[in-house]
């Protein structure tokens, strides 16, 4: 246990000691970075696949974090997560996504094999060896921690981590309220970002970038700048409506929201809520606003009900579940919820300046409906037209942003709206510091919250 909390914090290099202002050297420092692959990435849980991806028996796909890769198989006692190395000389031994066949994991060497329990089956040369060597636990490919929770699998490297549902604390609930373990892939792209892990995350934990980052959202906002002021010229946006206006840009907002993200807002729960353009509503905007909710909850449920999806009971989640629009998952996942489909974001390290993105579009997808599922990310380079608005328009400032912190020595944060940037960065600084266990994971549950989070006490 660590007794001197505040004596191990003072050791984390680039420490945060103002949770308003964050050292830019936490984003491109070398020693900063090594730390974050030996303190942080071995002990913290991660989502390493999505179950639909290897769906039968014998089907597995590999999740690789900076030099670590894992194998995650669907076995006949449910999906385990071995290391990707050969027990003889360390071979990588899957490069990919595959089934596990009667042959198994050959390895290209020396021709070792594994069948789909990660149990060896043959080694080459058997009485070359010495007996003691080849233990049945010597010579099974390593197991790794595996957990599930959301439709996915996560992996932790730490056999002594707390549980996954502890770490992850209340918004697990919110999460499963939502049938998030019912979601299916739409798409899935990923793309190489020329910016740090932490800054690319940074980018969807606050919605104070909106107005200016993504001005088509913004001008189909029901008054728009309430939320953080006004604009330069001192005024509301779309403030002077009736009930009619009101309605209408809200059914904007979301058939803009679902163009630029494809996910958060999917498109079958567009189709039913261009037809509440008409519904009778209230004069007064406000009224109306509350009518027009109301009306596409039930009608985006009974929809998905009438298409043969499993959604959950939309109306009484909303009211009675309160969630937000952006939900983080320590240390590098994300889930978008809004009606009844989701985005999600996960985001991976490569080097201190450069990160791997992923996006998928998530559903509640009719049973037994025909999909071909996706078994490994569309590639693309991330300034590719092919990605929806909202994260292309993202995508564009990160790299500047990568660029432009080496000019300064704090990155600022409004501490009502970007107090999420604060609390996950001073919870990294607890990992570096190798804080008790039981205090991560308190701060943990606290970090997982909402974006437009405001500076909050993480417990250190």
């Amino acid at each position: 246990m660590t007794v001197d909390v505040a004596g191990a914090l003072a050791q984390v290099p680039h420490r945060i000691t103002n949770p308003e202002l964050i050292p830019v050297e936490r984003y491109f420092d070398a020693e900063f970075f090594e730390l974050e692959k030996q303190r942080v990435w071995p002990h913290v849980w991660q989502m390493a696949c999505r179950l639909e991806e290897i769906p039968g028996v014998g089907d597995y796909t590999l999740y690789n974090i900076l030099e670590h890769s894992v194998i995650l198989i669907n076995t006949k006692d449910g999906v385990k997560a071995f290391k990707n190395a050969c027990r003889h000389r360390g071979l990588r031994l899957a490069h990919g996504p595959g089934h596990c066949g009667s042959e198994g994991f050959i390895c290209p060497f020396h021709g070792w094999r594994w069948n789909g329990e990660g149990e060896n089956t043959f080694v080459f040369g058997r009485h070359f060896f010495d007996e003691g060597v080849l233990e049945r636990a010597e010579i099974d490919l390593l197991p790794v921690r595996v957990e599930f929770w959301a439709g996915c699998a996560f992996i932790n490297f730490d056999n002594d981590a707390p549980s996954l549902r502890e770490s992850l604390g209340p918004v697990a609930a919110r999460m499963d309220a939502r049938h998030a373990d019912k979601l299916k892939m739409d798409w899935w792209c990923g793309t190489v970002l020329p910016t740090n892990w932490k800054l690319a995350m940074e980018a969807f934990q606050e919605g104070f970038h909106t107005p200016t980052t993504h001005p088509q959202l913004h001008e189909v906002s029901y008054k728009a700048g309430r939320a953080f002021g006004t604009g330069p010229d001192g005024v509301y946006i779309n403030e002077d409506v009736d009930g009619r206006g009101a309605v209408n840009l809200h059914v904007d907002f979301m058939a803009k929201l679902s163009e630029g993200m494809d996910g958060m807002v999917h498109k079958t729960e567009v189709a039913v809520l261009e037809k509440l353009r008409d519904m009778e509503v209230p004069e007064d905007p406000d009224a109306a606003t509350g009518a027009f909710y109301g009306a596409a909850w039930q009608e985006v449920e009974a929809d998905a009900r009438a298409r043969g999806a499993d959604i959950f009971e939309i109306t009484k989640v909303q009211t009675g579940q309160p969630f937000n629009a952006v939900e983080f998952m320590f240390p590098h996942y994300f889930l978008l919820p809004m009606m009844g489909a989701m985005s999600a974001y996960r985001i991976r390290p490569l080097t201190p300046e450069t990160c791997f993105f992923e996006i998928w579009s998530l559903v509640i997808r009719p049973e037994g409906e025909a999909y071909e599922t996706p078994s490994e990310p569309t590639i693309l380079p991330h300034d590719s037209s092919q990605f929806p608005d909202i994260p292309r328009q993202d995508y564009a400032n990160l790299p500047l942003q990568q660029r432009g912190l080496h000019d300064l020595k704090h990155l600022r944060l409004a501490t009502h709206h970007e107090g999420m940037i604060s609390n996950y960065q001073r919870l990294v600084d607890g990992y570096l510091a190798r804080l008790d266990r039981d205090l991560l994971t308190k701060a943990s549950q606290t970090v997982n919250c909402g974006f437009n989070s405001p500076i909050l006490d993480i417990g250190f």
